[in-house]
């Protein structure tokens, strides 16, 4: 989209062309701005999904190498139109963040430290809880004598974090495991 046919005619005027191309042009760009050149040059761009909400937002991801540089709204997205929200803005603190914890840490019961463990380990303390907690909440019938095959031994209550695609995936594990109890906040 460039400037109206109209103002184009008005800049081919002797006098006044030349008064309306104050401030635009090569004259209105300082050769310090014009010695940094575009922030993104020589970027990576890869086009993502925001992994925030099931909205879909449409995300570019600018890299250098194994580097994550920024992340951008995508333009080209029909969903936010190069928008993004303030959790989808800050989604590369999912990265970068300095505070971000990147080691399994474990308080036993009644403890007063944490403690790491090994992710495999806690991987084995989790399907243990789980299968513990299946075990003793299981119900083959119910109060009428119907059979049920259930468990209300352990829930699911899902975010607004998760994509469309874990939640899924959540709902199936959690069904196949007997549980009924499966719920989800984002109510997109």
């Amino acid at each position: 989209m460039g400037r109206p046919e109209g103002f184009d005619r008005v800049r081919k005027l002797p006098l006044v062309g030349r008064a309306a191309d104050w401030g635009m042009g090569s004259s209105a760009v300082s050769k310090k701005t014009k010695k940094a050149g575009a922030r993104i040059a020589g970027l990576k761009a890869t086009e993502s999904i925001c992994p925030y909400c099931a909205v879909g937002c449409g995300q570019v991801v600018y890299t250098r190498g194994d580097e994550l540089i920024d992340i951008e709204g995508n333009p080209r997205s029909p969903i936010n139109q190069g928008t993004l929200c303030p959790k989808g803005s800050s989604s590369r603190q999912l990265i970068q963040q300095p505070g971000r914890l990147t080691k399994v840490l474990y308080r036993r019961p009644h403890g007063t430290e944490w403690e790491e463990l090994e992710l495999e380990t806690a991987m084995d303390m989790i399907a243990q809880r789980v299968i513990d907690a299946r075990e003793s909440g299981w119900q083959t019938t119910d109060e009428r004598g119907w059979r049920v095959d259930r468990t209300l031994g352990f829930a699911s209550l899902g975010g607004a974090t998760l994509d469309n695609e874990e939640n899924y995936l959540i709902k199936k594990s959690f069904t196949a495991l007997g549980a009924i109890q499966v719920e989800n906040q984002a109510r997109i």
